[in-house]
C-alpha cells in the first residue's frame, strides 16, 4: 500500500510547525504540507498522487467540506472514496495546544493512523428479514406519523384514545397495560393485561354504568382499581372479566417511550424514551429488514461460559447493555449479531478472546496507542526535508481511549471555543478513537502504560452514555489505580466525561489529572505487543487475559512491585486445593484453558499462567475442596519459578492393582467409591483376597468371571 500524507495549517489559522509535522511522520511514502491543501494546494497534492503511485492519503483536515474536496479529487485521480482518512490537528491540537505540542500531537496522530490502516477488517454483514409491524406503546401521535409507512398497532397502555388529537383512522388499537416486552428485531412479543376480553363490541353500557373515571372509552377497558359491583353484570357478551385476561401482541419493532427497567441504548428495533424525527426515520429505514456491519468476530471454541451443565464465565452476558447476548443454555451463551450495538462491552469483559471488536480491533488499538507514543521520528523521516523530529512539546503523553459519540463531539466543541478562549487549552493528550468506552478494559490501559504513557484518561459520555449508563468506568478506573499501585506505578488512571456545555470543567478535571502524573519508568517506544503469553495457546491474540499478562511482564521490566499478587485484574485467578479432595477429573475436565491437570502420579497441578478465574472448576468440584482466589500472583508465574509453568496443589496418592500392580485410580477416589457403593457390593467376591476396590477395571472384572465359573 502506498501512503501519502498531507499536512494543512488551514490558511495559517493553525498554529504548527509544518516542516515538524513532516519530519515526525513516518511509514509512508511521501508527506507534503499546504497552508490551503482543499484550494490552491489541490493541485498539488493531485500530482503527488500520481507521481508517487499513491493508493492511500492521510489529510489533516476536521472540516467537513474541506474534507468532500479533497475526497472528491483524490476519486477523479482513481482512488476509492473510502481511501482518504482524516485527522484533527485543528480542534484537537493547533487551537487547544501550544505550538510545540501542537505541531508534535499532528505528527503522532498522522502516525497513529497510518498505524491503524494496516489493521482495517474486511467489511462483513449481517442481516435479518423482518415485517412492517409496528407496536406503539400510548403515542398516538407517533403511531399517526407512522400509519403510512408501517402497519402500525397503537398499544392504550391504560390511556383513552378517544379525544387523541391525531388521525388514527389508519391505526389498529390494542387494549391492555403492557406487561413485559421480549424478543427481538423482527420478533418481539407484547404480553398486555386487560380486564376487557376481545368479544367487547364497544356499546359502552360499562363506560354509562361504570364508576367515572375507571373505564376507558377508545379502546374500551377497565383500570385495575376499578371496584366490583353489580354494573359489571351491563355488559350484553359478558366481555368484562375483572380477574384480567393476557394476550401477547407479535411485532417487528416497538416504540415505547415511557418504558422502565429497559436498557439505556435499547435494542435494535426496540425504542425507548423520548420520540423524536430520528427515531420516526429509524423505525422507517428498518421496515422489511435489516443489513448491517458485522461488529464482532466470535471463537467459542475458547469461551469460558461453561461445560457440562456447569455455568462458567458470564462476563458478556452481564456486560452487554443492549440484550445481545444471552444463555439459551446453563452452560453456553448466544449472540444475536443483529442487535449488536457495537458498543465492545462483551468484547473488554471477554477474558479468553471468544469476542472480539472487529474495528477497532484490539491489535490496531495496540499498534494506534505504541505509535502516539513512540517519541523517536524517522532520521530519513517520510518528510521532504530531514532533521528535527516531532517529540518536542509533550512532556506527559497521555493515552486518551475517546468515545466516538458524544464525547468526541464534546471535545470537538471545547476545540472550537478554544479559539476564542485560551483559558480552555488542555494537556496534549493523545487520543484513540473507540466506539464506546465499554471497549475499553484492564488490558487496554496496561498495555498503554506498558507501551510508555504517563497516563490513561477514558473519556466517555458519562451520564449521557448512550449504552452503559452514569459514570460507567467508576469501577475499573478503581481497580487498575490498585493495580497500577501493587505494581509499583502509583494510580494513573482516570475517567472524564466531558460536558459540552461546561467544557472549563473539563479542562479543569484533566489538567489537574496531568499535573499529578510523575513520569513514568517505563521508557515511551520501546514495547510493541504480541497481545500472546505463548505460541502453542489456542486463544486469538490480543485476548484480554493475554494481552494484560503481556503488559504487567513488560512493565515488571522497569519497576519494583509493591505486593507479589496484584489485585484488581479480574482475569486472574489461583486455586487453593482443600483436603476433601479426592482427584476426580472434574475441575480439568470443565476448565476451558488447561489451566488444570492430574498428573499420573494422583498430584493435582495448576497453571496460574493460563488461568482465566471463570470460577468452573470451583462451581463443579464435587467435593468442593478448591477455592479461587482473585489477582495476579507474580510468584506463580513461570519467570519467577525457574521456568516452570505447573504447580502442584494438592498432592495425591494412586492406588496399584493387587493383581497387575498398575495404578488405576487416587486413593481419595478409590475410597469415595467404596464409602458410597460399598454396601451394594459386598461379597460379591468372597473367595478374592482383597476388595473389588483394590483391582482395577480389567482384573476386577477377570476376578468376578473367575468367581463365578466356579
Amino acid at each position: 500500500m502506498n501512503v501519502g500524507a498531507m499536512v494543512c495549517s488551514c490558511v495559517d489559522t493553525c498554529d504548527i510547525d509544518l516542516e515538524g509535522v513532516r519530519d515526525g511522520v513516518r511509514d509512508v511514502e511521501v508527506v507534503a504540507s499546504s497552508s490551503h491543501l482543499c484550494g490552491e494546494g489541490l493541485p498539488g497534492m493531485v500530482h503527488l498522487i500520481d507521481e508517487y503511485d499513491l493508493d492511500q492519503l492521510l489529510v489533516t483536515t476536521p472540516d467537513s467540506g474541506c474534507q468532500e474536496r479533497i475526497r472528491e479529487a483524490a476519486v477523479e485521480q482513481g482512488l476509492h472514496p473510502d481511501a482518504t482518512a482524516f485527522v484533527d490537528h485543528r480542534e484537537g491540537a493547533a487551537w487547544v495546544h501550544d505550538r510545540d505540542a501542537a505541531t508534535a500531537k499532528t505528527a503522532r496522530l498522522l502516525n497513529a493512523r497510518r498505524a491503524g490502516i494496516d489493521h482495517e477488517p474486511v467489511s462483513r454483514t449481517v442481516s435479518r428479514d423482518a415485517g412492517d409491524a409496528v407496536a406503539v406503546v400510548g403515542d398516538p401521535e407517533t403511531a399517526a406519523a407512522l400509519a403510512d409507512t408501517a402497519d402500525v398497532t397503537l398499544v392504550a397502555d391504560g390511556a383513552d384514545f378517544d379525544d387523541a388529537d391525531a388521525d388514527l383512522s389508519g391505526v389498529d388499537l390494542a387494549r391492555g397495560r403492557v406487561v413485559d416486552v421480549v424478543g427481538e428485531y423482527g420478533g418481539f412479543e407484547l404480553e398486555l393485561r386487560a380486564r376487557v376480553t376481545e368479544d367487547c363490541i364497544s356499546c359502552l353500557d360499562c363506560v354509562r354504568e361504570g364508576p367515572d373515571g375507571t373505564v376507558t372509552r377508545s379502546p374500551v377497558d377497565i383500570a385495575p382499581e376499578a371496584p366490583d359491583g353489580e354494573w359489571v353484570d351491563c355488559c350484553p357478551v359478558d366481555a368484562i372479566d375483572l380477574d384480567g385476561v393476557e394476550r401477547t401482541l407479535e411485532a417487528d419493532q416497538v416504540i415505547y417511550p415511557a418504558a422502565t427497567g429497559t436498557t439505556r441504548g435499547g435494542r435494535v428495533g426496540l425504542y425507548t424514551g423520548p420520540v423524536d424525527g430520528a427515531t420516526i426515520a429509524a423505525v422507517e429505514d428498518l421496515l422489511g429488514g435489516i443489513e448491517k456491519p458485522q461488529h464482532l468476530d466470535l471463537d467459542m471454541a475458547v469461551c469460558a461460559a461453561g461445560e457440562s451443565s456447569q455455568v462458567g464465565c458470564n462476563a458478556c452476558v452481564d456486560a452487554c447493555p443492549h440484550g445481545a447476548v444471552s444463555r439459551p443454555r446453563i452452560d453456553e451463551v448466544s449472540f444475536d449479531l443483529v442487535a449488536c450495538q457495537d458498543c465492545g462491552a462483551c468484547t473488554s469483559a471477554c477474558p479468553t478472546g471468544a469476542t472480539t471488536l472487529r474495528d477497532p480491533s484490539n491489535e490496531r488499538i495496540a499498534r494506534e496507542v505504541e505509535a502516539l507514543l513512540d517519541p523517536e521520528a524517522d532520521a530519513d523521516g517520510g518528510g521532504l526535508l530531514g532533521g528535527r523530529g516531532a517529540d518536542a512539546g509533550i512532556d506527559t503523553p497521555v493515552v486518551a481511549f475517546v468515545c466516538s459519540e458524544r464525547a468526541a463531539d464534546a471535545l470537538r466543541r471545547c476545540g472550537r471555543l478554544a479559539r476564542e478562549d485560551d483559558d480552555l487549552r488542555y494537556p496534549p493528550i493523545l487520543p484513540v478513537r473507540v466506539t464506546c468506552t465499554d471497549t475499553v478494559g484492564e488490558a487496554h490501559v496496561l498495555h498503554a502504560l506498558a507501551a510508555g504513557a504517563d497516563g490513561v484518561a477514558v473519556v466517555g459520555c458519562g451520564g449521557d452514555c448512550l449504552h452503559a449508563g452514569p459514570d460507567p468506568k467508576r469501577d475499573l478506573v478503581r481497580r487498575l489505580d490498585r493495580a497500577t499501585t501493587d505494581l509499583g506505578l502509583g494510580e494513573r488512571v482516570t475517567f472524564l466525561a466531558p460536558d459540552p456545555a461546561e467544557p472549563g470543567a473539563f479542562v479543569e478535571d484533566l489538567s489537574r489529572f496531568v499535573v499529578g502524573l510523575d513520569a513514568t519508568p517505563v521508557p515511551p517506544g520501546d514495547h510493541e505487543a504480541t497481545g500472546t503469553v505463548r505460541d502453542d495457546k489456542p486463544n486469538p491474540p490480543f485476548n484480554s487475559h493475554d494481552w494484560t499478562l503481556e503488559s504487567v511482564r513488560a512493565v515488571l521490566d522497569h519497576v519494583d512491585p509493591e505486593r507479589d499478587v496484584i489485585r484488581g485484574l479480574t482475569d486472574f485467578g489461583w486455586m487453593e486445593v482443600s483436603d476433601a479432595c479426592n482427584l476426580t477429573p472434574t475441575c480439568s475436565n470443565l476448565c476451558p484453558t488447561d489451566a488444570i491437570r492430574r498428573t499420573d502420579d494422583a498430584d493435582l497441578e495448576f497453571s496460574h499462567e493460563d488461568c482465566v478465574n471463570c470460577g468452573l472448576c470451583e462451581d463443579g468440584c464435587p467435593e468442593t475442596a478448591i477455592t479461587m482466589r482473585d489477582g495476579l500472583d507474580l510468584t506463580r508465574l513461570p519467570e519467577n519459578r525457574g521456568g516452570e509453568r505447573w504447580e502442584t496443589v494438592y498432592e495425591g496418592e494412586m492406588r496399584a492393582c493387587v493383581r497387575c500392580g498398575e495404578p488405576f485410580a487416587s486413593e481419595g477416589t478409590a475410597e469415595h467409591v467404596a464409602d458410597q457403593v460399598g454396601g451394594l457390593v459386598e461379597g460379591i467376591a468372597p473367595d478374592g483376597d482383597h476388595s473389588v476396590f483394590d483391582y482395577c477395571a480389567d482384573c476386577r472384572g477377570a476376578l468376578l468371571f473367575e468367581e463365578g465359573g466356579r
